[in-house]
């Protein structure tokens, strides 16, 4: 575990380095998780390429800042990380709010973005009145309270067995996460569109999406892939909101296919 300060608080980040000049991939996490979510992904590309992974701010081992938070602040984060590892030209793969940290990232520092790996996310992500409700009930009543609908979101019905163990350390995943920092995030959500941006990336972008995703469907993710000019679309059967946990195989293998045909361009 390595630990910077970054805009007045504590980032925790974890980087592994490939040998030689190779690509490096920055994963950013979803809402309500840290990076271990990429704990299955990562290793199936370590070995070729650089591995980046982070606690956004209000997630994690990394601190609470000041919620709530907007998009801009979490860019802000991850650009002074890589700044601080001096790394630019990244291929960035985001998932759910960590896409629209990626597109806010590309907006503000596009010197830093080789590719963008956006997943499971969109360029607005529900409306002001749903995120408004939600940070309601999280602050009134406390994370759990909305476990069981996250959860029917995140992954399918298969994956979602009481005898899975797994299934059970993410559900403790979400609910351990602090408050404050799941509210504050929501409201970046809340406040993020980036529309006009994501007509304006020039970078190759592939998106990505489980079929049975229940927070940002296929046909919204295909809206934003078709904003963007060039942009690849693709589905990851037997999947949900977080592809990496329940197919990290397919997940990785797109990423790679990805970072390999921008290698050849």
């Amino acid at each position: 575990m390595q630990f910077v300060h970054i805009n007045g608080i504590v980032i925790h980040y974890d980087i592994r380095r490939a040998e030689g000049d190779r690509p490096v991939v920055v994963f950013i996490n979803s809402l309500g998780t840290d990076s271990r979510i990429w704990h299955h992904v990562a290793p199936k590309l370590a070995e070729d390429y650089t591995i980046l992974t982070y606690d956004k701010r209000g997630h994690g081992l990394s601190g609470l800042g000041n919620p709530p938070y907007s998009i801009d602040d979490h860019a802000a984060d991850l650009a002074g990380l890589l700044d601080h590892l001096e790394l630019s030209g990244v291929v960035v793969c985001g998932l759910s709010v960590g896409g629209l940290i990626a597109q806010g990232l590309y907006a503000s520092r596009p010197d830093l973005v080789k590719g963008l790996v956006l997943s499971n996310t969109a360029h607005k992500i529900g409306t002001a009145e749903m995120w408004a409700a939600r940070i309601a009930t999280v602050e009134e009543k406390g994370i759990g309270n909305i476990l069981d609908a996250i959860m029917e979101r995140w992954f399918t019905a298969p994956f979602r067995r009481p005898e899975n163990a797994a299934y059970q350390a993410y559900c403790n995943m979400l609910v351990r996460q602090p408050v404050l920092g799941y509210s504050g995030t929501c409201a970046a959500i809340r406040d993020a569109d980036f529309t006009e941006v994501a007509k304006r990336i020039a970078v190759p972008a592939l998106c990505v999406v489980g079929r049975e995703d229940g927070s940002t469907p296929p046909d919204v993710v295909k809206s934003l892939a078709d904003l963007i000019p060039g942009a690849r679309f693709e589905i990851i059967d037997g999947a949900a909101h977080i592809p990496c946990v329940e197919t990290p195989a397919a997940h990785a293998a797109l990423i790679r296919g990805f970072i390999e045909q921008l290698n050849e361009e």
